[in-house]
């Protein structure tokens, strides 16, 4: 399983794609930043930056485009095939592509919410925030991943999720919070850290039971989509 971590690993840090995650989250904390030097008052600031940008887009975007990364981009050159024929079972080729793809995306997102939670109100809040985000990455890289082995255009159906599903009828149609991967986060860090800058739409044991839910129930399809590429002669 460590080959396969530092395998995805230095091929995640060695694509380009890699780039295309630091432009937000300097955004984010720009933003942060800036309010918080020219005395804006966090109430006004705050919820469209911590969760209008940093929740509903940094977050989810970044583990889209690591997610459907770390094995997608394999499938899609053919280099997949040199994992497959090792004697590996499949859980053993993803659970540790999970894992670098949750680890980077929490890192990329935790650190500059944690610094735009202290800004707008106190550490406790910027804590808050940063493990909410760590449970929302291993829960969006779960679908993410699983995305990226059951579809060839698993970018798009993300973003479809992320912007139509979490964000146009998230706004409007309360029974898709239920099944919003940013509603669990956006409630489990007002749970830790109550605060009038996050308004929950979902109760801390849905979002607890969900992600727990989402983040196995992904991980447990991916295992499985992974075993309909076995190379000939080859066991998973």
């Amino acid at each position: 399983m460590s080959t396969v971590t530092w395998i995805t690993a230095r091929g995640l840090f060695g694509r380009r794609r890699f780039l295309l995650l630091l432009p937000l989250p300097l955004v984010l904390l720009g933003l942060a930043v800036l309010c918080r030097s020219l005395g804006v008052d966090p109430r006004e600031w705050g919820p469209p930056v911590l969760v209008g940008l940093g929740l509903a887009v940094v977050l989810p975007v970044v583990a889209l485009i690591i997610g459907t990364g770390v094995l997608g981009a394999e499938i899609d050159d053919g280099t997949v095939v040199h994992i497959l024929t090792k004697p590996l079972p499949r859980w053993q080729i993803v659970l540790p592509k999970l894992a670098v793809a949750a680890g980077v995306t929490a890192v990329t997102v935790a650190v500059p919410l944690y610094v735009a939670g202290v800004l707008a109100s106190s550490v406790r809040l910027g804590l808050a925030l940063a493990a909410a985000a760590a449970l929302g990455a291993l829960a969006y890289s779960a679908f993410f991943l699983a995305l990226s082995l059951v579809t060839r255009r698993p970018v798009l159906l993300g973003l479809v999720y992320v912007l139509i599903w979490e964000g146009l009828l998230g706004n409007f149609v309360s029974g898709t919070k239920v099944l919003s991967i940013q509603q669990y986060v956006i409630a489990l860090a007002d749970r830790i850290a109550p605060t009038g800058l996050l308004e929950a739409s979902v109760s801390v044991s849905v979002a607890s039971v969900m992600t727990a839910l989402v983040s196995v129930g992904f991980t447990v399809l991916a295992i499985d989509r992974l075993r309909s590429f076995s190379v000939a002669g080859e066991t998973s």
